[in-house]
């Protein structure tokens, strides 16, 4: 994967893909962080990639404008934990710890956004692996493994090998929320697609799943704007 910068201010880095599918040249800005995406053709020469890029300049600066500016976890900030908004003060200890809204973050410690993922990261693996297990004994199904990771296009998949995997910044969202993605993924070891028996099977495990999925299409995109690198 090759990248063309268009120059600033402020500059745009193009990440350009090839793909044998592709049959034109296609543009995408990312609605989650404003990373923008050129999908082409194998044979299309990259001069002609060059040029249609830069034909696209300011369809480009007008929807990565629209993209909501980061927000940069650091002392002060406010972070949502379960849907509730905790802000992070500094402490003299070593480790993390929560009391009520405020979340304590060790002050010796110069890498706090890192400290603060790690500490999501840890409840979103109890978290999930806590709710797995309940639907997943509800349901008398057993899963292989758990895995969490920051993905981008989904907040939760089951593989054929019967392996959960969900982003962990589900941890931010409502318990409801993260509930309800639980659900339907440990569904899926009952019926691996999104057929009426399937969606049966959600609604069992879990009640009434329609809110939860437009909490996710309305404000899933605002738990990707948290950035955790100093």
């Amino acid at each position: 994967m090759t990248t063309i910068l268009m120059p600033g201010p402020p500059q745009i880095a193009v990440r350009v893909k090839r793909s044998a599918r592709a049959k034109r040249l296609s543009l995408r800005v990312s609605s989650l962080d404003g990373r923008v995406t050129l999908t082409a053709p194998p044979r299309i020469s990259h001069r002609k990639i060059e040029r249609f890029v830069f034909e696209k300049e300011a369809w480009l600066r007008q929807n990565i404008n629209q993209v909501p500016d980061p927000i940069t976890v650091e002392i002060g900030a406010q972070i949502p934990v379960l849907g509730q908004a905790v802000q992070l003060i500094k402490c003299a200890d070593s480790r993390i710890w929560q009391h009520g809204n405020d979340l304590y973050v060790p002050e010796h410690k110069s890498n706090i956004g890192a400290r603060v993922l790690g500490h999501l990261k840890t409840l979103a693996r109890d978290q999930l692996t806590k709710r797995s297990d309940f639907y997943a004994a509800e349901l008398g199904q057993n899963y292989s493994k758990l895995s969490v990771r920051d993905t981008r296009s989904r907040w939760g998949s089951c593989s054929q090998d019967r392996a959960l995997m969900f982003s962990w910044r589900l941890i931010m969202a409502p318990q409801e929320v993260l509930d309800y993605v639980v659900a339907h993924e440990v569904a899926h070891l009952e019926h691996m697609n999104h057929s009426e028996r399937f969606w049966a099977v959600v609604e069992q495990l879990y009640g009434d799943y329609q809110p939860a999925r437009l909490w996710l299409r309305e404000k899933g995109a605002e738990l990707h704007r948290y950035r955790f690198a100093d």
